[in-house]
C-alpha cells in the first residue's frame, strides 16, 4: 500500500475519537416531549430495520451461495413460485406497516403540540391545579422576543422556565415565517405572521440549552439563536426579579424599533410590557391608526361596515407612511375602528 494511503487512513482513524465531543441532543433530550419524540424515532427505526437488515444480509448470502464457482448450489431455471416466500415477503412488511400506523395514530394525538400536558415525566402526572407557565414568543428579523404575561417582563434572545413546570408557548411572527425550535425541549413549531401557534412542553433537567430558528428567513438567519435556561423555582424567581431590576419598559413604540431588521442582537430585558402587545402583534396593529385583523374579520363576517363605518375613518400617520414606502402616494382614508351610526359620540379617537 502506498505511503500516502497509509497516512490518510491513519489520519481518518485519529479523527474518530473527536466524535466523542459531539452533542447528540436529539437522542439525549432534557424535556419529556422531546424524550417521547426520541423514543418514537428509535421505535420506528427499529421496526423498519426488521425488514432492511434481513434484506441486506440475504443479499450477501444469496450472492455467495449462488456464485458461479459453487457447483453444489441447486440450479433450477424453471422455478417461478413459492407460497412460503410469498407469505414471508408480504406478511412481515404488512405487520410492520400496521404497527407503524398504530404508533403514528397514538403518538399524533399524544404529542399534539396544542394538547395540554398530562404528565411532566414518565410515571409523573401533572399535579392537580398546576397552571402552565405562559410564554409568548415573537419571531423578529433576526432575533427572538419572549413575553411573560404572568410576570410582566420580556426578554430578547434569552428565556427561562422552572424545571418540571408545564410551559404553554404562544408563538407568532412579526415578519416572515420562522420555526421555534429548542431541540432539548420539543420539536419545532412554525411561527407565522398574523397567526398564533401553540406548543406545550416541559423541561426536566436544569441547564442551559440552545434555541434557534430552523426555517431560513433571510440574511441574518444563521445568527437567529437564543439561550433557554432550565432553572429551579428559586432560580426562576431570581431571573424574573433581575429582569425587573435591570430592564426598561417595552412600549409599542419600543417594539416598533425592536422589530426593525438587525443581526446577532445581545440579550436584552424589559421590566414591563405594554398591555395587549402580543395580541396587537398577532393582529398586525401595533402601529397607531391601524385596524386590527380581528376587527377587519368581524366586519367581513357581518357583511361589511357600510354607513356606520363612515363615522370612524382615519389616515395613516406620517411615520408609518414612511416605513411602508407610501410617502409619494396619495393620502387615503380608511376605517380605523368599529362604531355605530346611532352612537357617533362613541367614536374612538385615532
Amino acid at each position: 500500500m502506498p505511503l500516502f494511503q497509509r497516512l490518510r487512513g491513519a489520519a481518518l482513524l485519529a479523527c474518530i475519537p473527536m466524535l466523542a465531543g459531539c452533542n447528540t441532543v436529539l437522542m439525549a433530550p432534557s424535556g419529556d416531549i422531546a424524550w417521547q419524540q426520541r423514543n418514537l424515532i428509535l421505535i420506528s427505526t427499529g421496526l423498519m430495520l426488521l425488514v432492511i437488515v434481513p434484506v441486506i444480509v440475504l443479499t450477501f448470502v444469496f450472492a455467495w451461495r449462488y456464485r458461479e464457482t459453487n457447483t453444489e448450489a441447486r440450479y433450477d431455471p424453471d422455478w417461478n413460485h413459492s407460497t412460503m416466500l410469498e407469505l414471508l415477503i408480504w406478511s412481515i412488511p404488512l405487520l410492520i406497516i400496521i404497527a407503524l400506523g398504530a404508533i403514528t395514530w397514538v403518538s399524533t394525538h399524544q404529542l399534539d403540540p396544542y394538547r395540554p400536558l398530562t404528565r411532566v415525566a414518565e410515571g409523573r402526572e401533572v399535579p392537580a391545579g398546576t397552571k402552565p407557565l405562559v410564554v409568548q414568543v415573537v419571531a423578529l428579523d433576526w432575533k427572538w422576543l419572549f413575553l411573560y404575561p404572568e410576570q410582566g417582563v420580556a426578554t430578547v434572545n434569552e428565556m427561562a422556565a422552572p424545571v418540571d413546570r408545564p410551559i404553554e408557548f404562544q408563538i407568532t411572527s412579526s415578519t416572515v415565517m420562522n420555526t421555534f425550535f429548542v431541540p432539548a425541549l420539543a420539536g419545532m413549531i412554525y411561527a407565522m405572521p398574523g397567526m398564533q401557534t401553540t406548543l406545550h412542553a416541559v423541561i426536566n433537567r436544569p441547564g442551559d440549552y440552545d434555541g434557534l430558528s430552523a426555517n431560513y428567513s433571510g440574511e441574518g438567519f444563521s445568527g437567529m439563536r437564543f439561550r433557554f435556561h432550565g432553572l429551579d423555582q428559586a432560580g426562576f424567581d431570581q431571573w424574573i426579579a433581575q429582569a425587573k431590576k435591570d430592564g426598561s419598559a417595552l412600549s409599542r413604540e419600543t417594539f416598533l424599533q425592536l422589530e426593525q431588521p438587525s443581526e446577532r442582537n445581545p440579550v436584552a430585558r424589559y421590566a414591563s410590557v405594554a398591555p395587549g402587545l402580543f395580541d396587537a402583534i398577532v393582529n398586525r396593529c401595533v402601529e397607531p391608526n391601524r385596524m386590527c385583523m380581528k376587527d377587519a374579520m368581524a366586519i367581513d363576517a357581518a357583511g361589511g361596515l357600510g354607513i356606520p363605518g363612515a363615522l370612524n375613518v382615519t389616515t395613516i400617520d406620517p411615520a408609518l407612511r414612511e416605513r411602508l414606502g407610501l410617502t409619494e402616494g396619495p393620502l387615503r382614508q380608511y376605517v380605523g375602528a368599529m362604531c355605530t351610526a346611532a352612537n357617533e359620540s362613541a367614536r374612538i379617537p385615532l
